[in-house]
């Protein structure tokens, strides 16, 4: 030991840990490789954009140009109630070039387009994320409710003018007591049979409407999700059109409106709170698509069940889980754009005798960054994936669209807020200026882990859906047949199961997509039959489902996140090789391989306790 002394010292002199500066010196008056390496582009820039923007690419280009125009110059002030009317002009002009009522229907003015709409949302949110959730807010959630809860009365009554946003509007969900679990909302709808009207009343103070987007100020009218009750009797939650305010702003009679003020975020945005007080509104503001009261004062439906009914209602506003993700993508985007091009121009440190090195050269550096720009691409073509599904679904697969959405939002929103915090890191104290964006970056997609569903909540969502599945296609499985279900597709001997346990470490098998997808999909296998099993025995044991589910929520996560990896990876290496151009193909072959790596590695722990790798 003695000997590798002088070694260590040297090697510690040459590295500056005993000098008076921190220097990288690899070896005197030499170049290197750290100092050689450049980042040129290697492929034709507008042939990747061709191919993530598909068959968007107009309206992409149009939504880009209209950005440019002076009129959307970036809001300076700090006065939320300045910005809040400057995101509210944007969404005048937006209206006024058709873009708010782009999914509606033709005979309303709409251009029935829902694949345009996920585009601007997605385009928007390179500019201005409050104004992404404005527009979203008004031609999303208001005008889509109406849309898809509503009838060709409610459609011709209200659609044209939420499009060009003469009716500014709210979607009025959440409650004080009552977010994620809509069945449990408290706001009532009461039926008067003669009057042939609602009453619209907030039972308690934690019952009012919370925060509700346009609410604040401008919204003039909103879609109010409240429990109708027929002669005492308990309906479920069922959805309304109640005014707010007149066309001069005055707040309607009966209603208190608050503001939620100052936020973490989204300032542009006029979130607010609403208390009913006996509103009453005519038997024709009932969104009557699923459920309506009859000519006799009886409730009616097309579907008998209560629960089937519920959920069918949700599922029409499923698309809102299709635009957040796609607008946290942006911004993660617009974030790793700024980290790494700072990156390739901020230099630091050098060979002894040659000049500085951009960071981007280091390969710790390299580490931060590539994997979440290579995971940023795989989430980009899971969306693509979903978004298809979702326009061109069917009745027999909404549960799975649902999961799907569900699942994505949160893969999505969770990736952002990661890679905005890695990215303001990797920029050091320029990543602290706001003039350089990540903070509003960071501070604004910092609630998207809660709306539209909070993001654990969700996974459990989509870890019931997958346990539905298994529980349909396999029944009361036994433990041979889980074994089987796990390798079933395994390429290689139960003995090996992953030819890195004997020890094939190569590079060509590392970067091979095939193992790739393999141990993707032993990892969603192994995880879901692992929990199905585990419920079972508890359940067999005695407890209640409920609990059962509650005991196991960690591992619903786990099922979930593994599920999604398998999905957006292959979904990423569908994408890859429809590639053409063989450059373009090559550069995004390398970020494929890059994220299943890293999937990989961040479950490595998983990996090694499973046996399907060794340490």
């Amino acid at each position: 030991m003695l000997r590798l002394k002088p070694v260590f010292s040297k090697l510690e002199n040459d590295l500056g840990i005993l000098g008076d500066e921190i220097v990288t010196n690899f070896h005197s008056q030499a170049k290197t490789l750290t100092s050689e390496y450049h980042t040129i582009g290697s492929f034709d820039i507008s042939k990747l954009t061709a191919i993530l923007d598909g068959s968007q690419s107009l309206i992409i280009r149009k939504v880009k140009l209209l950005l440019s125009r002076p009129e959307f110059a970036y809001e300076t002030s700090t006065d939320i109630h300045v910005y809040r009317e400057k995101v509210f002009e944007w969404c005048k002009i937006l209206a006024k070039e058709n873009l708010g009522n782009t999914a509606y229907p033709h005979q309303y003015g709409g251009g029935e387009n829902m694949a345009d709409y996920f585009a601007i949302m997605e385009t928007l949110s390179y500019h201005d994320l409050s104004l992404v959730i404005k527009f979203g807010v008004q031609f999303g959630l208001w005008g889509m409710s109406v849309q898809s809860l509503g009838t060709e009365n409610h459609h011709r009554k209200y659609l044209a003018d939420i499009g060009s946003l003469k009716i500014p509007g709210c979607f009025a969900m959440t409650e004080t007591n009552h977010g994620s679990n809509v069945k449990g909302l408290e706001t009532t709808a009461t039926y008067d049979h003669q009057a042939k009207t609602f009453v619209i009343h907030t039972p308690h103070p934690d019952a009012r409407k919370e925060y509700i987007g346009n609410a604040a100020v401008h919204g003039q009218m909103a879609t109010v999700f409240a429990k109708l009750i027929i002669k005492g009797k308990d309906y479920g939650v069922n959805a309304f059109i109640v005014s707010l305010r007149d066309t001069n702003g005055k707040i309607q009679p009966g209603i208190t409106i608050g503001d939620c003020g100052h936020k973490m975020g989204l300032n542009g945005v006029d979130n607010g709170t609403i208390i009913f007080n006996k509103v009453v509104i005519p038997k024709e503001n009932m969104l009557d698509r699923f459920a309506s009261v009859n000519d006799a004062g009886e409730f009616e439906s097309p579907i008998p069940s209560d629960n089937r009914r519920f959920f069918t209602m949700l599922g029409t506003l499923v698309g809102g889980r299709i635009g957040i993700p796609r607008s946290a993508l942006s911004a993660a985007k617009s974030g790793l754009a700024i980290a790494i091009r700072y990156s390739d121009s901020r230099r630091q440190f050098g060979p002894e005798g040659g000049s500085e090195v951009p960071i981007l050269n280091y390969r710790m550096h390299q580490r931060r960054l590539m994997p979440l720009l290579a995971r940023s691409y795989a989430i980009h073509f899971g969306l693509q994936y979903l978004t298809q599904r979702y326009l061109s679904k069917n009745e027999a697969e909404m549960q799975q669209i649902e999961a799907l959405a569900a699942g994505m939002k949160s893969y999505s929103t969770w990736s952002t807020r990661d890679v905005l915090q890695e990215c303001r890191e990797a920029c050091g104290g320029k990543g602290y200026l706001s003039e350089n964006r990540i903070n509003a970056l960071k501070n604004d997609t910092e609630i998207y882990t809660t709306f539209e569903g909070d993001n654990t909540v969700l996974m459990q969502l989509v870890a019931k859906n997958r346990l539905a599945e298994f529980r349909k296609a396999f029944g009361q499985m036994n433990a041979v047949g889980m074994i089987y279900y796990v390798y079933e597709n395994a390429k290689t001997a139960l003995s090996e199961k992953n030819p890195i346990v004997t020890r094939k470490t190569d590079e060509a098998h590392l970067l091979d997509d095939q193992f790739h997808l393999q141990a993707l999909e032993h990892r969603e296998k192994t995880t879901l039959a692992s929990a199905a099993r585990r419920i079972k025995k508890l359940i067999d044991s005695g407890l209640d489902s409920y609990d059962a589910f509650n005991v196991t929520q960690h591992q619903m996560v786990d099922v979930a996140r593994a599920w999604l990896d398998r999905i957006i990876f292959e979904q990423f290496r569908l994408a890859v090789d429809k590639i053409e151009d063989e450059k373009v193909r090559a550069a995004l072959t390398r970020l494929q391989q890059l994220f299943a790596l890293s999937v990989i590695e961040q479950n490595k722990g998983w990996y090694l306790e499973d046996g399907y790798m060794e340490a």
